[in-house]
């Protein structure tokens, strides 16, 4: 994968989908002059959902696309029609990636793959007139409105889950070992922070059986404050089963 190509963070903004309105409709027709209300319910908006997708590995689609809109729910109809839902937006991301609000407030992660989860909510559809419909009130002419969709801005941040995670100082060897034991391949020269973006190497062993290996970006000491590449990247370390830690042997 480019370098260019791995996007681990981005920040969109989302517009879920207005309700629609109930209808306020009577019944009529060429035998029935005045007759119950008959006004069906407005549609819902469309949500904004996240789907896991095992097959990705960067949060790259979403980087140009800042405005997500979902449609608006279709009004209701004459007798009891429901107007149609507005559709959904299905955003797909690597698994691993977790969505908070624009206040970093964690929301929830996705870590199948198909996995859904609703971003954000589209408004719900008015009720029509005929909910209203009472002993005292045969001919409700009030139908409710669709509830407002929401408009946020949320934040996406992938964290690469692997089996065996390579953490240790910049040029320890770590690429070269994921080379060695797997069939990817890492850019490898002899100079510090060569590996800038976390790589995947899937290792076999035992005929069928494999487990994944990922080679983290150099870490140097400070880097919780911001030194070398920062906390960028310590992220991707949280979510390994183990951490092997590669030590140079020309390290004092």
């Amino acid at each position: 994968m480019a370098e260019r190509n791995f996007v681990d963070y981005v920040k969109i903004n989302c517009r879920s989908g207005k309700g629609g309105a109930g209808s306020a409709h009577f019944y009529r027709d060429k035998m029935t002059a005045k007759g119950g209300p008959d006004g069906g319910d407005g549609g819902r908006g469309g949500h904004i959902i996240l789907k896991g997708n095992s097959h990705m590995w960067t949060l790259l689609p979403l980087k140009y696309r800042k405005h997500v809109i979902a449609d608006h729910g279709e009004n209701g109809g004459p007798n009891h029609k429901t107007g149609a839902t507005g559709d959904d937006i299905i955003l797909e991301v690597p698994l691993g990636t977790i969505a908070r609000d624009e206040d970093g407030e964690f929301l929830f992660e996705i870590t199948e793959h198909d996995e859904e989860r609703i971003l954000l909510k589209g408004g719900r559809g008015g009720l029509g007139n005929s909910h209203f419909k009472s002993p005292t009130n045969q001919s409700p002419r009030y139908a409710q409105p669709g509830e407002e969709g929401k408009d946020e801005w949320k934040i996406l941040e992938l964290k690469v889950l692997a089996d065996v995670g390579l953490v240790g100082f910049p040029n320890a060897g770590k690429s070269t070992l994921l080379a060695t034991v797997s069939a990817a391949k890492p850019k490898i020269a002899n100079y510090a922070f060569t590996t800038l973006i976390p790589n995947l190497g899937i290792v076999k062993y035992r005929d069928t059986r494999s487990f994944i290996m990922a080679d983290i970006p150099g870490i140097i000491e400070g880097a919780a404050e911001g030194k070398g590449l920062g906390i960028r990247f310590l992220r991707h370390i949280e979510r390994n089963a183990l951490l092997l830690f590669l030590i140079s042997a020309e390290s004092d």
